[in-house]
């Protein structure tokens, strides 16, 4: 998001955080603590991932079921916001499945 932003991590560091024009705050404060303190995730877990998501990349959410216990389902035409009928109805499907 910094990327997008185009936020370097000097500039959030000197200001703490800044708005971002698509509805985000960047926080030095929360980029610290993301790096400071890793996750630990022990749990299955089911992630919904879309083929046209533009805040997470797909190298990303490979890394993280890579190294934790993480099964992926893919939707190649959606996008972050599910906000489409086609878009909702297989989060539904989706969502049935894995909570089983």
């Amino acid at each position: 998001m910094m990327s997008w932003a185009k936020v370097s991590e000097k500039d959030l560091c000197e200001k703490g955080e800044i708005p971002t024009d698509f509805g985000e705050t960047l926080s030095w404060k929360y980029l610290c603590f993301v790096r400071e303190d890793p996750i630990t995730w022990n749990v299955p877990t089911e992630i919904l991932y879309v083929g046209n998501d533009n805040l997470i990349s797909r190298q990303t959410v490979d890394g993280f079921i890579s190294s934790h216990n993480a099964h992926l389902t893919v939707m190649e035409n959606g996008e972050h916001w599910f906000r489409t009928d086609e878009q909702l109805a297989f989060l539904d499907v989706w969502m049935k499945k894995a909570i089983g």
